[in-house]
């Protein structure tokens, strides 16, 4: 048996509460802030793969393989959501000749 890996402390789950946090609020920051739709998507998924962090780190830390079940549909729906969200920026892209999200009003005409 490898002696290396028993000798490693465990990380808290603390360390992963913050770490969650910490990637939920970037991406929370990046939708608020930032008018690029493809911007916006990448900070919609960074704000669900730290929910997936946080439910996979409570399932080990509670023993449960409930969560990861979870986090498992959780990345089949954010796929979903990405080719949706691909396919709708192609065509906003080929009204506007632009994916600033300032720019869709002129899709109302």
């Amino acid at each position: 048996m490898n002696t290396f890996l028993s000798t490693l402390p465990a990380v808290p789950i603390n360390s992963y509460i913050a770490l969650s946090a910490v990637l939920f609020c970037i991406g929370a920051l990046g939708v608020m802030i930032r008018r690029n739709i493809i911007i916006m998507l990448m900070c919609i998924e960074l704000m669900l793969n730290s929910v997936n962090l946080l439910l996979t780190a409570f399932s080990s830390f509670k023993n449960d393989a409930d969560g990861q079940v979870f986090v498992f549909f959780v990345m089949a729906v954010a796929a979903a959501e990405v080719a949706v969200g691909l396919g709708i920026i192609v065509m906003i892209y080929r009204n506007t000749f632009s994916i600033d999200i300032d720019r869709l009003s002129e899709l109302k005409n």
